[in-house]
């Protein structure tokens, strides 16, 4: 059994454009899915992007599982800022006593 981030700890709500591709007029996202529990941590934390650069990420989300975020979705933080995730990691320790989720670097 998998032991899930309790829903009193997800005390944020952000907004999740998913990318769906290039279009002729630049990135074209999907309908926003709003009021996605989350919590975020604004935080200038030095993280790794997926082709080993170093990068600064100022803010940190924490989603359930079931939540997806696709690589270059949009993503508004409850203080109106939009971002977009540098990279999305899947943290779980099956036998653990130790929270499943998702941990999303946003630039």
């Amino acid at each position: 059994m998998v032991t899930r981030v309790p829903e009193w700890l997800l005390r944020h709500r952000i907004t999740i454009e998913p990318y769906l591709g290039e279009s002729a007029y630049g990135p074209a996202f999907g309908p926003p899915v709003v009021d996605v529990p989350a919590l975020v941590s604004e935080s200038v934390r030095l993280v790794r992007a997926p082709d080993g650069r170093q990068v600064v990420s100022p803010a940190q989300v924490l989603l359930d599982l079931d939540t997806t975020v696709p690589a270059g979705s949009r993503i508004t933080l409850p203080t109106g800022r939009t971002t977009v995730p540098i990279t999305v990691s899947t943290i779980d320790a099956p036998g653990l006593p130790v929270p499943a989720h998702q941990e999303v670097m946003c630039e």
